[in-house]
């Protein structure tokens, strides 16, 4: 019988998820900035093409864990302008990616990301050409933070300016044993531009958001897990065994079927950027895509005990 009942609500219950799913999925990827705001996509990706080197690289294991590679080496993985535009289309792989769980990002060589590369910052110093940068990540960004996935900050090394600021866009940060992260904007005679300040207030709160901005200090791992920027310093500062760690710390979230840790990341969403109101409407939504699918079907023949 069970399996009977099975085989009589999926339908329904795949109608009710295509539906919510394309809703979502146009709420994830809507804009923060348009025309009005003087935003023109192709034109900035147009500009920001010129300044080439280094690449994002983004592998998508059987286990529905992505690990997406800062990859500028010989610049600590400074953005480029390419690697700007290779971050967006990656992060436009990772939403129609329905397989997928998790993600960690992590730089080549050791450490993660100084940043901007600062020859194309200098090509670039003029207002509208900040601006449009500026947009233009902040867009990248929010749609990564917003993926249906798990996602892990690796740091290692050290994460400086806008590499800080990739950091927050994650839901989570593990650290290295001598690896650091710091806001360098002051001295650089800036703010954080990629929404880096908005995202690091919620996450320490006001006030160590503010010393670690106005004081560009440098946050080591034991600071880190102090004001809760790191969920834990993994004991490993070797790139291939660190990335091992955090897999094994990132599989403790992730295991489980795919559409329940999807609904599970969209739900914690909802409740972080919405009005009370919405974000209950949207959990409703979301929990009308799990109720009565294979995982909670299969469950309720089961009987699971909780210890």
């Amino acid at each position: 019988m069970p399996s009977k009942m099975i085989e009589m609500a999926l339908p329904l219950w795949k109608n009710l998820v295509q539906t919510t799913k394309k809703r979502i999925l146009q709420q994830r990827r809507l804009s923060l900035y348009n025309g009005a705001d003087g935003y023109e996509e192709e034109l900035i990706k147009k500009k920001l093409q010129q300044f080439s080197g280094g690449s994002i690289n983004l592998s998508k294991e059987d286990n529905g864990i992505g690990i997406l590679t800062l990859n500028n080496p010989k610049l600590m993985n400074a953005f480029t302008g390419t690697m700007m535009v290779e971050l967006q289309e990656r992060v436009t792989e990772l939403e129609n990616w329905k397989d997928g769980k998790g993600l960690i990002i992590h730089g080549a060589g050791n450490t993660f990301c100084s940043g901007s590369d600062l020859n194309a910052v200098k090509e670039i110093s003029n207002s509208q050409d900040g601006m449009n940068m500026c947009m233009f990540m902040q867009n990248t960004l929010t749609r990564l933070m917003r993926l249906p996935l798990i996602s892990v900050a690796l740091v290692q090394g050290k994460a400086f300016g806008g590499g800080a600021e990739l950091t927050t866009a994650c839901d989570f940060r593990l650290m290295t044993p001598g690896s650091e992260i710091r806001f360098v904007h002051k001295h650089m005679g800036l703010v954080p531009g990629w929404g880096g300040a908005a995202r690091l207030v919620r996450i320490v709160g006001s006030g160590a958001a503010l010393q670690l901005l106005a004081g560009a200090a440098r946050v080591d791992p034991e600071r880190a897990l102090s004001l809760g920027l790191s969920e834990e310093t993994l004991p490993s500062s070797d790139q291939t065994r660190a990335l091992g760690e955090a897999r094994a710390w990132l599989s403790h979230y992730t295991e489980g079927p795919a559409a329940v840790i999807r609904a599970v990341k969209k739900v914690v969403t909802a409740g972080r950027e919405l009005p009370l109101e919405d974000a209950l409407r949207t959990e409703k939504d979301i929990f009308g895509t799990v109720w009565g699918g294979p995982a909670n079907l299969e469950a309720l023949v089961r009987r699971p005990k909780h210890k």
